[in-house]
């Protein structure tokens, strides 16, 4: 056969995320709810409009996209599960905000089928859906669980008192974040060819980058926010804006239509709000002209923080200037071993030569008489959104 067809296997670390997935998503809905009644009983009436506005957001968004992908893919379902409903019910699924769970269940699905059977068309099921999954979480990262992490950390300066349990959830929140966006990473390393897979220490890497930028960043809007709450979302609308204008220059090119495409550049915008994501191909001046503004931003956020502790200097707070250097300074450690991760650990390839690591040619019909080749099974490449993220991620 001529070209070359990459190896799609669904390995045990893959199978333990996905069934981890679901029952996770559902355990941080419950933490949700939970937190929701504990404002209600402590009368923050302000915090808990703040929330349930980043709940309900977060979720029509995650499920229009969700409804999206379906259409583009004209509700050919491949599993059981997203089968069942027809496709009014399913429409009123996602308009009740239940449709995303049928995505989950139908990952798990091919997860454990491909698990059990070995066979490559259910594999190739699984690692498809898988990626769909991967997009919405990072849709779900960063317009739910960063801005509650935000959320959560102004409430711990503005009342100056560490409770330990509001610190463990402020950490592990941290720590998910940054987890999911090394899921991101590995699911967009299935396109790539064998011998460009990433090693060990390359997740670490990515997982650290990312973990180091994101804390600087909420910790610095966590500052701000803590002493000029109102103003918090002035900053966010007026920063949205400049993002917004540079994700539609970037001319993106991720939905099948021009509305779904209005819709990404808006999240776009939201997630360069908290960290950067490859939208195009040829980004990285435009990379470096982000982490410019982001420092920039960062240091002008910390600065007023300073200047209002100056002027109304609390208890909790003894060296101000110090706290802000740090912010600043991580922030700049996490740009250190961003280049780091570039210089030795992200594999850069061509478009061709990507493609062909996972496009497999068709073969001459002489040869496909002679050997008798079955049909070929499906491959992460026909989900042709994620192909297009890979290109601008490796390109």
């Amino acid at each position: 056969m001529s070209g070359t067809q990459t190896n799609f296997k669904y390995s045990g670390w893959d199978f333990l995320f996905t069934c981890v997935g679901l029952p996770l998503y559902l355990v941080d809905i419950g933490l949700d709810i939970w937190t929701a009644v504990s404002f209600y009983k402590e009368k923050a009436y302000v915090c808990l409009a703040v929330l349930l506005v980043l709940l309900l957001g977060s979720s029509l968004l995650t499920q229009a996209y969700s409804w999206l992908w379906y259409s583009y893919d004209k509700f050919r379902m491949k599993t059981k599960v997203e089968g069942w409903p027809t496709k009014r019910l399913l429409k009123l699924l996602h308009v009740f905000q239940l449709g995303i769970y049928f995505r989950h269940a139908g990952v798990l699905e091919k997860a454990v089928e491909s698990f059990r059977t070995k066979l490559r068309d259910t594999e190739g099921v699984a690692v498809f859906l898988s990626h769909d999954l991967s997009m919405l979480r990072i849709v779900e990262t960063f317009s739910e669980s960063a801005p509650q992490l935000t959320l959560m950390l102004t409430i711990i300066l503005q009342q100056g008192h560490l409770d330990p349990v509001t610190v463990l959830k402020a950490i592990g929140s941290t720590l998910s974040i940054a987890s999911f966006l090394t899921t991101y990473d590995h699911s967009m390393r299935t396109f790539l060819p064998e011998k460009e897979k990433h090693h060990m220490i390359s997740l670490v890497f990515y997982f650290i980058w990312n973990l180091v930028l994101i804390s600087s960043r909420i910790a610095a809007l966590a500052l701000f926010a803590s002493v000029l709450p109102c103003f918090i979302f002035a900053h966010f609308i007026c920063s949205w804006l400049v993002l917004f204008f540079f994700a539609w220059r970037s001319k993106t090119n991720f939905m099948d239509d021009p509305r779904g495409e209005w819709l990404y550049r808006t999240t776009v915008g939201l997630i360069w709000y908290f960290n950067w994501f490859s939208v195009a191909k040829g980004m990285r001046i435009r990379s470096m002209l982000y982490h410019a503004y982001i420092l920039i931003d960062i240091c002008i956020l910390c600065g007023l923080w300073c200047w209002k502790m100056s002027t109304d200097p609390p208890d909790f707070v003894t060296h101000p200037l110090t706290t802000a250097a740090c912010v600043v300074a991580v922030y700049i450690l996490g740009l250190l071993f961003k280049f780091i991760y570039y210089t030795f650990f992200h594999p850069n390839l061509d478009k061709d030569k990507l493609r062909g690591a996972t496009v497999t040619e068709e073969q001459p019909e002489d040869e496909e008489r002679s050997h008798s080749v079955p049909s070929r099974p499906l491959k992460a490449t026909d989900n042709k959104r994620m192909r297009k993220l890979a290109e601008n991620f490796f390109c």
